[in-house]
């Protein structure tokens, strides 16, 4: 049967209304994230492949953005699940009673060091991000400045002007990077070396990985960031050496939780299932040297061999607690170096 010009509009504007209807009936979940944003259309690609029926929202910014505001925000969120931020964040989530408890399909597969240690988790780890200093040896050579080995070797007055790091109340990087000091040099000597350090900053970013963009543009030669960041621009091209300062380092652990208030349990204990599983620690081993699941990590170009080795014991638990502390002095002693939100 031929059909007519007016039928055949008919049935194409029907098809085009049932396809909306499909698109319109997706779950849309919404995800707060502090994964840098190169990286999330992949893991919305491949999460939607295997999950059609839920489209990820994502609401991206630095970890101590989005801890604040979920802080802020409390019950009345609109996130339904929190994704990619710090584990010392998590556990202040957990704290205000904001965290579904969930154990996810598959978590008995991971490391224990990534999973909270109550018997239902409210938070699960996925991938670890390191401490690190991005040194442009274009520029340092141009300046005559010597390459650090240590957080020490930062005091130096030969440095006076060209250090960039990230602010730790806006950075998850930042205040990995204070803690860890504080734990690796005990509290007070921490602020004493944190009041020298102070003095060769020239900026304090909102971001953790801009201190190392910086290095890599020429803006600053020296940039205190993370490891995952360093290598990547290096194996772009840019004349960067990633550094693992001989002390020690920070690190803390990428993680998710369910918020107890979501309206879409279901499609976000379906994201959890998924960001346990093998697929999503490989995808994460594409960036990240140390990630959740035992046994599949392969070795990351350009990301520093012995930054494995150099971790410190982390107390998350302890970071988590004095967070606020911390901040609150961090800022009335070093606030007024910090670049314009």
């Amino acid at each position: 049967m031929k059909l007519s010009n007016g039928l055949k509009v008919l049935l194409g504007a029907t098809a085009i209304l049932g396809w909306s209807h499909v698109a319109d009936a997706k779950t849309k979940l919404v995800v707060y994230t502090a994964v840098e944003p190169e990286e999330l259309h992949g893991f919305k690609k491949a999460f939607e492949k295997d999950n059609g029926d839920i489209d990820i929202q994502w609401v991206r910014d630095s970890t101590g953005i989005i801890t604040a505001k979920l802080l802020a925000e409390k019950e009345n969120t609109k996130a339904d699940i929190v994704w990619g931020v710090a584990a010392t964040s998590l556990l202040m989530l957990k704290d205000i009673n904001l965290l579904e408890a969930y154990a996810p399909k598959g978590v008995e597969a991971l490391n224990k060091k990534f999973v909270d240690s109550d018997a239902v988790p409210s938070w699960v780890g996925q991938r670890a991000w390191v401490a690190s200093l991005c040194y442009n040896t274009i520029e340092a050579k141009k300046l005559n400045l010597p390459k650090p080995t240590s957080w020490a070797d930062l005091l130096d007055p030969v440095y006076k002007g060209h250090l960039v790091m990230p602010n730790p109340a806006s950075s998850g990087t930042g205040f990995l990077d204070v803690s860890s000091w504080m734990q690796i040099m005990g509290e007070e000597k921490a602020w004493t070396y944190m009041d020298g350090l102070h003095s060769n900053i020239g900026v304090y970013t909102h971001s953790g990985s801009k201190p190392c963009k910086m290095a890599a543009k020429g803006e600053f030669p020296i940039g205190i960031s993370f490891a995952y960041k360093g290598a990547q621009l290096k194996n772009k091209g840019a004349p960067v050496d990633v550094i693992a300062p001989k002390e020690g380092l920070g690190w803390d652990v990428e993680a998710f939780g369910i918020v107890r208030t979501s309206k879409k349990i279901e499609a976000a204990k379906a994201f959890a299932d998924w960001s346990v599983s093998k697929k999503a620690n490989e995808m994460y081993n594409q960036s990240y040297a140390v990630v959740a699941m035992d046994g599949v990590a392969k070795p990351v170009k350009s990301y520093p061999a012995e930054a494995a080795s150099l971790l410190i014991e982390n107390d998350f638990l302890w970071a988590a607690s004095n967070r606020t502390r911390i901040l609150k002095e961090w800022e009335s002693r070093y606030g007024t170096k910090s670049e314009k939100k």
